[in-house]
């Protein structure tokens, strides 16, 4: 079967690579250096469930679109991202920082990803103000800064265990919740979830605190006509974001007010880029993952398979 899909995608890795690589660059200002130094093992290392996790593209695409959906109905979060985010004219800008600080931080070297961490603990200090009805907030807030990040390892999760083809044990799902938890206290976050029953529990606890607002509303359609720096931008903006809307939760796919046809169009996304999924693999077998585990003298394609109850890195 590995040949039979290398022989499909072979002809498509180069431009899909291209076209990937355009549009989410994985070190935008080329300062980081992936290859050295030889054995720094970064914040987690290759023995690590978030490497495994973090080099699946589609998953990882496709949940930060999910993430981003489920942070607009907390209402002092979106009013951090409607006072201080050019999301009206630079929506991709913002996922590709996004998708930059995830790289930073999971695959680069210790310092390279410490300083990722302090760079946006500084910009966090600057995002403040009044929400829209009236409440005082601030990007520093542990309490907002958890919101982020449980959206996030939902959604990360969610997208691996639905487009990566690869099981996902139980314990594995745990060890990524509680070996994500460092970034974002690091970042400031308290209580953070760190197994899949906590994280449960966590979104029990802050529903009451969600609206869908008319800045909700606002937000996602304009992530809805977002045109991503790719062939056919259309086409792969309606297969992301809505293999993204398939990963959302019940509960979220209610608030946000999605209909049957709109659920069905997720559903039709998702099997879509369920298909088109090896090819992403393919074309990105040679990126900063596998540039990382050489890095620490390990083949990348360890990576494909979960090592038994890794231990701490």
């Amino acid at each position: 079967m590995g040949k039979l899909v290398d022989m499909v995608t072979w002809p498509l890795r180069a431009p899909v690579r291209g076209w990937v690589l355009r549009a989410f660059p994985r070190s935008p200002t080329g300062a980081t250096n992936y290859d050295q130094p030889l054995g720094d093992p970064g914040l987690f290392g290759p023995d690590s469930v978030t490497w495994r996790i973090h080099a699946d593209f589609p998953g990882m695409l496709s949940g930060g679109l999910s993430a981003l959906m489920m942070q607009t109905l907390h209402p002092l979060a979106l009013a951090g991202i409607w006072d201080h985010s050019r999301f009206r004219d630079d929506l991709v800008g913002r996922l590709r920082r996004t998708t930059g600080f995830i790289g930073l931080t999971t695959y680069a070297p210790r310092a390279a990803a410490q300083a990722a961490i302090e760079r946006v603990r500084r910009i966090h200090q600057q995002v403040r103000g009044v929400a829209a009805d009236g409440r005082a907030y601030s990007a520093q807030d542990p309490e907002l800064l958890t919101w982020v990040h449980a959206t996030e390892m939902h959604s990360f999760l969610a997208g691996f265990r639905r487009y990566s083809g690869r099981a996902l044990p139980a314990w594995a799902a745990d060890r990524y919740l509680d070996e994500m938890r460092r970034i974002a206290e690091a970042l400031g976050a308290r209580d953070v979830p760190a197994s899949q029953a906590a994280l449960a529990a966590y979104f029990d606890s802050v529903l009451p605190q969600l609206e869908y607002t008319e800045r909700s509303r606002t937000v996602l359609n304009i992530l809805a006509g977002i045109r991503l720096p790719v062939p056919v931008p259309g086409v792969s903006r309606s297969l992301f974001l809505g293999a993204g809307t398939a990963l959302l939760p019940g509960w979220a796919m209610e608030r946000l007010e999605l209909g049957g046809h709109q659920r069905r169009q997720a559903r039709l996304a998702a099997a879509g880029l369920r298909t088109l999924a090896p090819v992403f693999r393919a074309a990105l077998r040679e990126g900063i993952a596998a540039r990382s585990c050489r890095r620490m003298g390990v083949a990348p394609e360890s990576l494909s398979q979960f090592p038994e109850r890794a231990q701490s890195a």
